[in-house]
């Protein structure tokens, strides 16, 4: 039976604790939510609410224009990136050519020299 009554107590105990806490963690939100700035009450609630998301609205529809002027500059720089590897493969491709024919025109310089028996 004295088991049964420290289990009990201990248990007490332990919502006594959990309490607390939860009263402790009550009372700092209401701290912060009285010490917050509030906005005017009556009609100015609207044109406060009003004024803050213009102002936070213009801010973000800047950065948007900003981060879309700046994506159009590596879009043209990529481009031209793009365009100059393209040229580049093309005079590869050239060189590639040429070389195949210099190959053919020694290879076949070498088989008639072996067809004449030098």
């Amino acid at each position: 039976m004295s088991s049964l009554q420290s289990s009990e107590g201990t248990q007490a105990n332990e919502g006594a604790e959990a309490f607390s806490k939860l009263e402790s963690e009550i009372g700092e939100l209401v701290r912060r939510d009285t010490t917050a700035p509030r906005l005017q009450q009556g009609n100015d609630d609207e044109l406060n609410v009003g004024s803050l998301v213009q102002k936070v609205s213009g801010a973000s529809g800047q950065e948007v224009e900003k981060l879309i002027a700046e994506l159009q500059t590596l879009r043209g720089k990529l481009q031209n990136e793009a365009a100059r590897v393209q040229r580049e493969i093309v005079g590869y491709a050239i060189l590639l050519q040429d070389a195949r024919k210099s190959i053919e025109t020694i290879s076949d310089s070498l088989s008639w020299k072996k067809g004449r028996g030098h």
